[in-house]
């Protein structure tokens, strides 16, 4: 038993990486049953038996529903400040956009799918907190990517003009969100469709001067 005025010990580095590990598995069980049945549909008990594992351990790690959409929407964020971390240093801009485009087509169920994206998107109209956390993940992602076209290419941006960078921004935003749908309403679109389509418009997009 501790002693008042002792430390309690921090968790070793196995245990966090174990509780972080079953973070991910429910939140990856959550995003499977959010797009299956809907924010509100799903329960803890559909998680539950999706990730394997009982609703009570579940609630050791989040204290409801809720709080595992708001930990989606972070990891989201994750998500997308990653991919534009990978369009800095890739040479390939066109082939990365259609990799993700790929992956929303496949519904891999690690990432956020196109259907989760605008599930999510229809509860931040409804729930005042999923909005708030929505507009903030959007708010950060977005000065990521104005971060990225601001920049010098010395600096590894794309040096636009600072005068058009929110609207480039904008536009690329839309340009991917737009994707998002495409992967759900047009389910027989290629990639190599997509490539050739952002191939004629990136380009412009991308470059310093428009």
């Amino acid at each position: 038993m501790s002693t008042p005025g002792t430390p309690t010990a921090k968790p070793s580095a196995k245990a966090a990486a174990r509780a972080q590990a079953q973070r991910e598995r429910i939140l990856v069980a959550a995003q499977q049953c959010f797009v299956v049945h809907g924010f509100h549909a799903a329960s803890m008990a559909n998680i539950a038996e999706t990730a394997g594992m009982s609703a009570g351990l579940i609630y050791r790690y989040f204290k409801g529903k809720n709080d595992i959409i708001l930990a989606i929407i972070e990891r989201q964020l994750e998500e997308a400040r990653a991919d534009v971390a990978k369009l800095h240093s890739s040479s390939d801009l066109v082939g990365g956009i259609a990799e993700v485009f790929q992956q929303w087509q496949a519904n891999d169920p690690s990432i956020t799918s196109a259907a989760l994206f605008l599930e999510l998107t229809a509860e931040a109209t409804r729930d005042p907190e999923i909005a708030a956390a929505t507009h903030a993940s959007d708010k950060v992602f977005r000065a990521d990517l104005a971060s990225w076209f601001a920049r010098s290419a010395a600096e590894g941006g794309l040096g636009v003009p600072k005068e058009q960078v929110a609207t480039r921004v904008l536009i690329l935003q839309s340009l991917i969100e737009g994707l998002a749908m495409r992967a759900i309403s047009q389910p027989d679109l290629t990639v190599e469709q997509v490539k050739d389509a952002l191939s004629q418009f990136l380009p412009s997009l991308l470059t310093a001067e428009a």
